[in-house]
């Protein structure tokens, strides 16, 4: 089984660091960023999107972090990161799907204009109304995790694997914070795993 993509990409860290809570051994190959091939017709020809990451599991090609994530703990989970129930399936892919449409966006805003734009490219006011929307909606998680320990429930599952690269990123960078401490006590949490420190907690560039 082969991950297509570079390995400080923040989707395919969602990929690696689930495999490694399986215990599936995964191939990573560089691609996307500085080692380029996206618009190579044989990428093109794997993910018409021209984006990364890529799995490949024999025949089977698939495109999309969340759904990689969600494939390969429904095909070798064997129950592992599994909710239980089907309320605590949906609880999962509540936050999975929360992540892409309500955090991603403020996020990239304020990761490229912080992290990787030049002082001639940051754009100030988009980094600062990235930061203050991150912070209203990381608020919402904190009010979760007051009453529970994990996103997917009483045990660690694929609900905290997306918002945990995000959060990784949110305390990795030098911004002003608010006072999160329910979130916080998560994320020191996310840290003690293996999986997090080899896959997720990489220089951010």
């Amino acid at each position: 089984m082969r991950l297509l993509g570079r390995k400080n990409s923040i989707n395919v860290k969602k990929v690696m660091w689930c495999a490694n809570e399986l215990g599936i051994e995964l191939e990573r190959v560089d691609m996307g960023g500085p080692f380029g091939g996206l618009d190579s017709p044989e990428f093109l020809a794997k993910n018409p999107n021209g984006l990364i990451p890529c799995l490949e599991d024999g025949d089977l090609l698939l495109w999309e972090s969340n759904a990689i994530v969600r494939y390969l703990v429904a095909e070798y989970g064997q129950g592992r990161l599994g909710s239980g129930s089907v309320g605590g399936l949906a609880r999962s892919d509540m936050w999975m799907d929360w992540a892409l449409s309500t955090l991603a966006n403020p996020f990239r805003a304020l990761f490229l204009n912080k992290i990787r734009a030049t002082d001639a490219t940051r754009d100030e006011a988009a980094m600062e109304a990235g930061r203050a929307a991150c912070a209203k909606h990381l608020d919402v998680l904190d009010d979760v995790l007051s009453r529970q320990a994990w996103l997917s429930g009483k045990n660690f599952g694929i609900g905290d694997i997306p918002l945990g690269c995000y959060a990784y990123g949110w305390f990795g960078m030098n911004i002003e914070r608010p006072e999160l401490p329910h979130l916080a006590t998560w994320y020191e949490r996310l840290t003690e795993r293996p999986g997090f420190r080899e896959h997720v907690m990489l220089p951010l560039t």
